[in-house]
């Protein structure tokens, strides 16, 4: 019996030292779903990699869920094997800082233009930064512009896996996107209490 089941461990065993290693990244522009995704994947039974450093408020009642030493990613891009096994929130600026010896698994979610702009309208005046003179064609542009050179570095890169997941979607369909997202990891999480985390309530920049 022990004969049989050496094959077995041998075959097993590359992928769960795969699974170690993996880099799991929540990315995408601001207000786009990032938090609520890393929420679902915390739920679903990941390791999250978060300091706790950006408390919740208004704008993201159930905590963003950041890492705040990813920010020194492009002068130190070693601090990201700190997330080997676990998924880390990256700001869609930084993901072209990765370095190419890790393996990743980017989960990029994706919210209609109008409604990420409107949502960061309210959150800057509800702090007080927001600027009503700001050209949003030009800011629109930019982000475009921004979204082409990420998609392009993304798809370019042979250690990048990449899942687009529609924000919409999430809302929607919770349960179908959550086993998506497991299908997409290759994790056994548990998508039913990933699911729970969506909240239709939180959606409040709705754009016909």
């Amino acid at each position: 019996m022990a004969a049989r089941s050496e094959p077995i461990r041998a075959t097993q065993a590359p992928q769960r030292l795969l699974l170690k290693l993996m880099i799991t990244i929540v990315s995408g522009l601001p207000r786009s779903g990032t938090s609520l995704m890393m929420q679902m994947l915390g739920a679903g039974g990941m390791s999250i990699l978060s300091d706790g450093e950006r408390r919740a408020d208004a704008d993201n009642p159930r905590g963003y869920l950041e890492w705040e030493r990813i920010k020194q990613l492009p002068k130190d891009p070693s601090c990201i094997a700190e997330a080997e096994g676990k998924a880390v929130k990256v700001i869609s600026q930084l993901l072209l800082s990765l370095p190419a010896q890790h393996q990743y698994r980017v989960i990029f979610m994706q919210r209609p233009l109008p409604e990420v702009m409107a949502s960061q309208d309210e959150m800057l005046c509800r702090r007080g930064n927001f600027d009503p003179g700001e050209d949003n064609s030009v800011v629109a542009r930019a982000f475009q512009d921004h979204l082409s050179d990420v998609y392009g570095w993304l798809n370019g890169k042979p250690y990048v896996k990449v899942s687009r997941v529609h924000y919409h979607a999430v809302l929607r369909e919770p349960r179908e996107t959550a086993e998506s997202v497991a299908k997409f990891l290759e994790v056994p999480l548990d998508v039913e209490a990933m699911a729970q985390q969506v909240d239709g309530n939180l959606y409040r920049q709705r754009r016909k």
